[in-house]
């Protein structure tokens, strides 16, 4: 944000939190952009503490008011749980879950009833991609705040997500296993994506179940045809963008 104000010609830029920055009451409440902020736990504090410093700077030093003389647009968008191919960071479900079927073992399922709003990467992407379009056209308009999402009822507990992941690849078996002990996580979040359908005509193009198989589908080519990844993930790309279509 410091170097975009010293960026000298108009700017158009897209800064991304996390839909873990609500003041998360687990109600099953669909959380909308005006919602209050806030976080429980230290991760969810920190983003939520990004969003205010964000919103500082656009406030004081990059006003939607003032676009003719600053010329900076800044949004914010927030996306849910994005899974897909090529995230192989230890303590995440996916990765976890591919290891664990690749090495013939069980599936250890810390959070099993936690609920989340899953959707493949490529959808959020899409979305930020939109969103800087839609700035670029409209700065003052745009440069606000953006919920990236499943649509509702398509959210999964991560016992699902863990079933389906296994069907998807083929066989593997898991089991629940509670640390009680264990850092807090939210146990319900859902995210309301109403803004984004309306004003950038976005929406996802995938459920879950789709999104799962082609996260697994990408890891099983990972795994067994290495040399060929780059070509399979550009395919993968190539294939939902003609699906928008």
């Amino acid at each position: 944000l410091d170097a975009l104000r010293s960026l000298h010609k108009a700017c158009i830029c897209v800064m991304i939190t996390t839909d873990k920055v609500y003041s998360n009451l687990e109600s099953g409440y669909y959380y909308k952009e005006n919602d209050k902020l806030g976080g429980y736990d230290p991760y969810s504090a920190s983003k939520a503490a990004a969003e205010i410093i964000i919103d500082s700077y656009r406030n004081s030093f990059f006003n939607p008011k003032d676009y003719t003389q600053h010329k900076k647009s800044v949004s914010v968008a927030r996306a849910g749980n994005v899974i897909g191919g090529g995230d192989w960071s230890k303590d995440r479900i996916i990765p976890d879950v591919v290891r664990a079927l690749n090495d013939q073992k069980v599936i250890q399922v810390r959070n099993p009833n936690s609920v989340r709003p899953w959707q493949h990467v490529l959808e959020p992407l899409l979305g930020y991609i939109s969103l800087a379009a839609n700035q670029f056209k409209q700065p003052e308009k745009f440069s606000t705040s953006f919920n990236f999402g499943p649509n509702k009822n398509d959210t999964l507990p991560v016992s699902e997500l863990v079933t389906q992941s296994i069907k998807s690849w083929g066989k593997g078996t898991s089991e629940h296993k509670v640390d009680d002990n264990a850092v807090h996580e939210a146990g319900l979040l859902h995210l309301d994506i109403s803004k984004a359908k309306e004003l950038l005509n976005w929406q996802p193009k995938m459920n879950s179940e789709q999104a799962i198989e082609m996260t697994m589908d990408w890891y099983k080519e990972a795994l067994d045809n290495t040399n060929e990844i780059e070509n399979f993930t550009r395919q993968q790309i190539i294939n939902y963008l003609n699906h928008l279509e």
